[in-house]
C-alpha cells in the first residue's frame, strides 16, 4: 500500500512523473509470448444462511487480454442485453449479474463454485 501510495504521489510531481514516464515507452508492454504464459485466478468466500460457499475466477493474462475482455464485454452486456432494473450506484454483479457472466465465459474466462459446505 505505501508503494502504490508513493507512486501515486511522485506521478502528481512534474519531474518524477516525466522520470517515471521515461522507464516504459509506449508499446514497449509484454510481448505477445509473455502474454500468453501469464495467467490469474481470483478465489472468493461468501458466507450467509449458515453456509459457505468458495469459488474461483481465471483466465490468462490479467493486465491486458482479461482486463480488455471484462471491459468490451461489460459494455456489451450494458448496451444489449435484458438486465434487471436498477437505480442508484450498484455493484457489477446487482447491474448485470449472470449476463455478464455469461459473456465472459464464453470469451473464456472460468467461474466455478469450488466447494459449498
Amino acid at each position: 500500500v505505501a508503494a502504490v501510495g508513493t507512486l501515486v504521489a511522485a506521478a502528481q510531481v512534474p519531474p518524477l512523473r516525466r522520470a517515471l514516464s521515461a522507464r516504459l515507452k509506449p508499446g514497449e508492454g509484454p510481448s505477445p509470448e509473455k502474454r500468453a504464459r501469464s495467467w490469474f485466478t481470483v478465489r472468493f468466500v461468501g458466507e450467509g444462511g449458515g453456509r459457505r460457499v468458495y469459488t474461483e475466477v481465471s483466465g490468462g493474462d490479467p493486465g491486458y487480454d482479461e482486463t480488455a475482455k471484462m471491459l468490451a464485454e461489460s459494455a456489451l452486456s450494458l448496451a444489449l442485453d435484458d438486465l434487471p432494473r436498477t437505480s442508484g450506484q450498484v455493484t457489477t454483479a446487482a447491474a448485470m449479474g449472470d449476463a455478464l457472466i455469461d459473456r465472459l465465459q464464453k470469451a473464456g474466462i472460468r467461474f466455478r463454485v469450488a466447494a459449498v459446505r
